[in-house]
């Protein structure tokens, strides 16, 4: 059994001495109910004279132990503006916070055994929480959301909410209330920085397989993840609904496209990232679908998208059961030895004669020395052997250059393909071996979109 640890104030009374805020104005306006200012008008004076250190959103996330609950004994404090609401039920004992109502750079959750919060905590409004006596961790163990909570379990590895009484003491509102202004950013710019801000996913629409279903399947019981993707490049992201919500059987918008905003977070087991609305009135989808020109991450196991051409060698491009995530399409001139190989992935016809901008998108990972992958493309490909067929111009992309890991899978960044608009074009990744060199390349999430 864990034990649940004790954070004191003199193991880290050097951070916070220089992390507290230097604003002398703790002034609070008289419009909240009466004892809950005066407990406020005591806590912003305790931390004016030094006698409570107040703590940044950052600083208390840095508390948190992997696998463990950490009790706060000394007089700290932490600051935020909600970015979550229970309005619609989408939430529940749960509240977020953020570090800024601008530019926030850390989110947080509060585990609170009370409902129909916004009532109290309601988006924007600026709450200071008295952590000494409270606990930091996870409500679910190893999901990756670090919380604040009121105790900890018998395991010692995941926190129980703060009762309602005891919130009352510890969880004080200001009477100021902002417009939160969430962080505009594309779906692959999204990541667990994120956890517990409200952001806005920009160029998003939800997958065209999701037509005529609602936010949460009928069958679930507790909550539904659909999939989100990107106009712009290879990011996606799950919007994740409960089943209590109040918008649970409305049906997606999936015939549109456009920005969607929500709170960062992961789902319960912490397998993905997950993005949760506060209403269904934050998914603006003004805009026509999106759809790509060509995508393929080889979910379907095979290479049906391309044509495979072995110009030298025995070996050829294949699917392999790893990828970013799983699988994806792999070349590697060794066996037994190095080889030498010229082989070529080219994908089926991909029409661009209506639009007139057209990027690219993929990811590589590289393992093992041998020549760099190269990328071409070409408006005149017929199908044939492309050392002789078709002009190609090579493209430039990013590609992986860490060669002894494969988990650095490297985004390509969005390639300018303007100058194929009015035709069509092909898109071609050309491997090659020598006898004393044969990298072992992957290739995922291959994209191309336009308009």
């Amino acid at each position: 059994m864990k034990l649940i640890n004790k954070i004191s104030i003199l193991a880290f009374i050097t951070l916070f001495v220089y992390s507290c805020v230097q604003d002398d104005d703790y002034s609070v306006p008289q419009s909240i109910g009466f004892e809950e200012n005066q407990k406020l008008v005591q806590l912003l004076s305790e931390i004016e004279d030094g006698s409570a250190d107040l703590m940044s959103i950052s600083e208390v996330k840095n508390l948190f132990v992997n696998g463990e609950v950490n009790e706060i004994e000394s007089n700290l404090v932490v600051k935020g503006y909600v970015s979550s609401s229970d309005y619609t039920g989408n939430f529940y004992k749960e509240f977020y916070m953020q570090d800024d109502i601008e530019n926030p750079t850390a989110g947080i959750k509060v585990s609170i055994n009370q409902v129909d919060s916004y009532n109290q905590f309601n988006v924007g409004r600026e709450v200071y929480i008295k952590l000494q006596g409270l606990y930091v961790g996870e409500t679910n163990s190893g999901d990756g959301v670090i919380a604040i909570g009121g105790g900890g379990n018998a395991a010692g590895d995941e926190i129980s909410e703060i009762s309602e009484n005891r919130a009352s003491d510890c969880i004080l509102r200001s009477s100021n209330s902002f417009m939160l202004v969430p962080p505009a950013l594309n779906l692959s710019d999204i990541n667990d920085s994120h956890i517990g801000v409200y952001v806005s996913a920009l160029n998003a629409q939800f997958s065209a397989g999701l037509d005529g279903l609602t936010y949460v399947d009928p069958d679930e019981d507790y909550d539904t993840q659909r999939d989100l993707e990107s106009c712009v490049d290879s990011g996606t992201l799950k919007l994740e609904t409960s089943a209590f919500s109040n918008f649970n059987d409305s049906m997606l918008p999936t015939e549109s496209s456009g920005t969607i905003t929500g709170i960062i977070t992961r789902d319960y087991f912490g397998d993905n990232r997950v993005l949760m609305l506060n209403t269904k009135d934050d998914v603006n989808f003004d805009s026509s679908r999106c759809d790509p020109l060509f995508a393929d991450d080889f979910s379907s196991n095979n290479l049906n998208n391309w044509t495979v051409v072995n110009v030298t060698g025995e070996q050829e491009w294949e699917i392999t059961p790893y990828g970013n995530p799983a699988p994806s399409a792999k070349m590697s001139g060794y066996s037994g030895g190095n080889n030498v190989n010229e082989d070529w992935l080219i994908t089926n016809t991909i029409d661009l004669s209506s639009l007139s901008t057209a990027t690219l998108n993929f990811q590589s990972v590289v393992r093992y020395n041998g020549p760099t992958l190269e990328v071409y493309a070409s408006s005149n490909y017929s199908g044939g052997d492309p050392s002789t067929d078709g002009n190609w111009n090579e493209l430039s992309v990013t590609l992986d250059t860490d060669s002894s890991s494969w988990s650095s899978w490297t985004d390509s960044g969005n390639i300018d393909l303007s100058s194929y608009t009015g035709g069509n074009i092909y898109i071609a990744f050309k491997y090659v071996s020598t006898s004393s060199g044969s990298a072992t390349y992957e290739i995922d999430n291959v994209l191309v979109v336009g308009e």
